[in-house]
């Protein structure tokens, strides 16, 4: 059990939990508590059954994966742990299209082989084929200058720890559906993805990393909306992000008091 007792010291803390609440809650005496965190002895598999509930984390994560050093796993429901793809008669990855009207049902048939056949099929040339694509068609003005109708083309990352602070991504989550975000990784801090939409009439939003279903990093985009140079709005500048930024840091302080 190589990171169980430094990933349980990890995720009590980080819960605000005490040694002696989660003593009260595994009914043992607190000195165990302590034993376990310390690696001088190991919880029976009813007692790390109970730890996985109580702290919310798999099994398999708690005991073999460092999630101090490289953050929480995307959590798949139990039954699912080989990504659904779609390929041609040749046999390369076809990039599946999840559009408006289909992205209440892909929460919920993600997983689901025969449904994600239904799903329209296609294939872009000059996209590295050492990566999985999958391709979202936006909803809402929450990601202007991407107007809604823009489909955005994103490749899977299978690990919360590899978002990248300040990049847009496709998240599927448990508690807000298929969105379309700038994240923030705060997973270290408070196990939590801060959402923002480059759109500041949205306020920005956190979602627990075991909420994450799947991870998709934006790559390409397609839109039948060319841009006008006598357009109003525009693109972010970079003084626009470190703005952005500089308010979520406020945002994030005024949480934590």
């Amino acid at each position: 059990m190589t990171y169980l007792a430094s990933n349980l010291r990890f995720l009590r803390k980080q819960k605000g939990i005490t040694q002696q609440d989660l003593a009260d809650q595994l009914d043992v005496q607190r000195p165990m508590i302590s034993a376990y965190e310390d690696g001088r002895s190991e919880p029976k598999l009813h007692t790390l059954l109970k730890i996985c509930e109580l702290l919310e984390v798999g099994m398999e994560e708690l005991v073999e994966h460092d999630i101090e050093k490289q953050g929480r796993k995307v959590t798949q429901p139990k039954d699912f742990r080989i990504l659904t793809i779609a390929a041609d008669s040749e046999d390369r990855e076809n990039i599946t299209l999840v559009g408006q009207k289909a992205s209440a049902g892909y929460l919920n048939g993600f997983a689901d082989p025969e449904y994600m056949e239904t799903l329209p099929q296609f294939h872009l040339p000059n996209l590295s084929r050492q990566a999985t694509y999958r391709a979202f068609e936006l909803s809402g003005d929450s990601m202007l200058p991407l107007v809604p109708g823009t489909i955005v083309i994103g490749s899977y990352v299978d690990q919360l720890h590899q978002i990248k602070s300040g990049k847009t991504y496709v998240l599927v989550t448990q508690t807000e559906g298929v969105v379309y975000k700038r994240v923030f990784n705060y997973l270290q801090e408070n196990g939590k993805l801060f959402l923002v939409s480059d759109n500041e009439l949205y306020k920005p939003y956190e979602v627990r990393g075991e909420d994450v279903l799947e991870i998709w990093e934006s790559k390409a985009f397609i839109s039948t909306d060319f841009p006008n140079p006598g357009d109003k709005k525009k693109p972010l500048t970079l003084e626009d992000l470190g703005e952005m930024i500089r308010d979520i840091r406020e945002d994030l302080r005024r949480i934590k008091g």
